[in-house]
Formats: C-alpha cells, structure tokens, sequence
C-alpha cells in the first residue's frame, strides 16, 4: 500500500512539473520575439532593435536555440503575428531568419531576386501592414549581389530575368551619374537599388497612410557576405 502510495504521489509530481515547464516551451529553447512582447505592444523601433539584436547574436555565432516542436507549431495554426516585414534577395547566402536569428512566425520574408519590388512584392507587403498590422519593413540589400552585378553589366537577360535587371536598372543610371563614381559601382548600385525599393515602398497609398500615422516605418539595410553583420541605413 505504502509504494503504491509512493507510486502515486510521483506520478502526480511529475505531471505537475510538466504543466509547469509546457507553456515554456523545450528546456534552452527561446521563444519568439513576438510570444515574448506580444504584438500589441511592438513599436516600430522596438521591432528594429529586436532585429539588430538579432543580428549581433549571429555576428557572434551565439544564436538562440529556437522551439520548432510540434507545440510551437500548433500554436501557429490559428494564426500568425510576425514583427517585420523583410523584403530580401532570394540568394542563398542571406536566409534572413538566420541572419536575424528569429523563429517560427517571428518575421514576414518576400524574397525576390534583387530585393526588387514589383506589384506582386508590393501586394505582400500592404498585406502584412495592414492585414498583420506589422510595424517595420526592412528593404535588405546584400554584398556582391549577382542580380545587381547582372544590371550593371548591361546586355540582355535571358527570358524573364530581364525583368529584374530593368528594375535595377535606374539605380545603375543614377550610380553613373554621381560626381566621382568608383570604377566598380556594383556595392553603390545595390546601396541605390534598397533606396529604390524603399520609395517604391513609401509611395503605396497603404504604406504611406500608415506611415503617416506612425505605425509603420520603413527601414534600409545591407548584409555584408563577409562578416554576417547588417549596415542598417540612415533615413
């Protein structure tokens, strides 16, 4: 009798650890930054400094162990609540949730080659402001970007590809026309091309309206290839 009571109470100890440690998530693994702040209470430039932080984990190879179980994925079924908005270039070299050391449902990614904006990109974009209510879209740029390289090489592209080289394109003519450009103006092209992205951006009657009224703002970025650190632009 006595170790069947024993048997009982520690059952019951241990069902009540384990209600205790579920809401947690895994042992060491990090929730995301919007379970953490709660969506509601995310301001533009606390969604940027959680990307900066972000970053500097990866620059640092500390990133956070994230929650990918089954539990954080059920969470998500019913809906999501990313912080940011990031519209970056599909090459392989910039996942943007590594490069900003976020989890499942954390950020809303648009990649297109190029980080170009075109109607399609643009419709992805008023869809999480105004649909997700997220308050930060980051254009990001990246080191060495083949597309970039492609428009400032001139010719034609093959088939389609030609559609993202026109829209590079303008920020090659504006590079040229720079009082002293460098002999290489790839890098400068790109910095223009993220301004580029960002105007179209702004020049959304969504975006702008909620830009106005300070619930989204809209920031540039680059990623150097070769130390995983973000230059974060001036406005």
């Amino acid at each position: 009798m006595r170790a069947r009571q024993r048997t009982f109470r520690f059952i019951a100890m241990y069902l009540l650890a384990a209600a205790l440690i579920v809401p947690v998530g895994c042992a060491g693994v990090a929730a995301g930054p919007a379970e953490q702040a709660g969506l509601s209470s995310v301001t533009p430039d606390e969604a940027l400094a959680m990307l900066k932080q972000g970053n500097a984990r990866f620059h640092d190879a500390a990133t956070a162990a994230r929650d990918v179980s089954h539990g954080r994925r059920q969470a998500l079924v019913a809906g999501q609540k990313p912080f940011a908005v990031i519209v970056c270039c599909s090459d392989s070299r910039v996942p943007p949730e590594l490069v900003f050391d976020q989890g499942l449902g954390d950020i809303f990614v648009v990649r297109v080659a190029g980080n170009v904006v075109d109607p399609v990109v643009l419709g992805s974009i008023e869809y999480g402001v105004e649909h997700l209510h997220i308050p930060l879209v980051v254009v990001l740029g990246h080191q060495n970007c083949g597309a970039v390289r492609a428009a400032v090489a001139g010719g034609h592209a093959d088939a389609d590809i030609q559609a993202v080289v026109d829209r590079i394109t303008p920020s090659v003519a504006r590079a040229k026309s720079q009082p002293s450009p460098p002999a290489d103006i790839t890098e400068l092209v790109a910095d223009l091309n993220v301004r580029n992205s960002l105007d179209t951006i702004a020049a959304s009657p969504i975006v702008s309206h909620l830009a106005h009224d300070a619930k989204v703002r809209l920031v540039g970025a680059k990623y150097h290839l070769d130390t995983g650190q973000v230059e974060w632009f001036a406005p």
